[in-house]
């Protein structure tokens, strides 16, 4: 099965927008938000509000806190400059900062393109520094669909020098699971190939929980490769209807999830789906401690 894009999974959320309708949560206030799984803050990645975000970015993050949301993942202005990330660069890292801080939230990942950081990884975090990030994320290495084993090793010998690079300034980077990561080569999954090729000391990787869909299950991730991870993506999804769904409102494990979550080394979660599911996933998500 092919990879969805970002873009084309946040239009597929879309159109299941309508299950996502229960929410007498917002009346909660930010103090009434206490300990979440993995003793973490409940985060949400903002490419679904990429739009509202172009529109206004600080009142898109007071809308996303007034959800519930505590930390939030940004994506890069220059790498998402054509998805709606682009105005973020009228602001300074320290108006960034306050904006974010003004709102109540956290802010220490975001997401950059594989090639702005090709052009120039040294400008990249020196941005990510400023604005007080200590973790960088790629969505995909970008490789071809139908790689050679050469493909892999190159690209996998490239993103170890970025990482190495990374480690050197105070930064974490970081890989995610999309398109390239999924593909397959000599009869197993890229992904795996590059958890064997990537340096743990140098690289963590983000697990994108939509994936289940192709077969990847993040409980299984977690066990098998104890300690490479940094974060995971969450989206709730149906064995039954194989649609996405608000997390609570599915079939996935979710405490089994988060347990191995621990063991796999997680230290933070991203809640991303369209708006109205991600804010009907707060209260499941509150009341889930593990």
């Amino acid at each position: 099965m092919s990879t969805m894009t970002r873009r084309e999974f946040v239009q597929n959320t879309a159109k299941h927008a309508a299950v996502a309708g229960a929410a007498g949560f917002l009346s909660a206030s930010l103090m009434e938000l206490r300990a979440n799984p993995l003793g973490l803050p409940i985060g949400c990645q903002t490419w679904p509000v990429r739009e509202m975000i172009a529109k206004d970015f600080p009142g898109t993050i007071k809308q996303l806190a007034a959800a519930g949301f505590q930390s939030i993942e940004l994506c890069s202005p220059v790498g998402y400059a054509d998805s709606g990330f682009a105005g973020l660069a009228k602001y300074a890292p320290a108006e960034l900062k306050k904006i974010l801080s003004d709102a109540g939230v956290t802010c220490i990942s975001s997401h950059f393109g594989i090639d702005e950081l090709r052009k120039d990884q040294p400008g990249r975090i020196a941005w990510a520094k400023d604005v007080g990030l200590t973790q960088m994320l790629v969505p995909s290495l970008g490789g071809p669909k139908n790689p050679a084993m050469d493909d892999i090793k190159r690209i996998a010998d490239e993103y170890n020098k970025m990482g190495e690079l990374a480690t050197k300034s105070g930064i974490q980077q970081g890989l995610h699971n999309e398109d390239f990561e999924c593909s397959m080569v000599n009869g197993k999954r890229t992904y795996d190939v590059l958890l064997e090729l990537l340096d743990p000391a140098l690289v963590k990787f983000q697990f994108q929980v939509s994936t289940i869909a192709q077969g990847f299950d993040a409980g299984e991730y977690f066990m098998k490769y104890p300690g490479r991870f940094i974060s995971m993506h969450v989206q709730g999804w149906s064995a039954q209807t194989k649609k996405i769904l608000p997390v609570g409102q599915d079939t996935l494990d979710w405490k089994k999830i988060f347990t191995a979550a621990k063991t796999g080394g997680v230290k933070n979660y991203f809640v991303e789906m369209n708006l109205e599911m991600m804010k009907a996933s707060v209260p499941y998500l509150r009341a889930l401690p593990v």
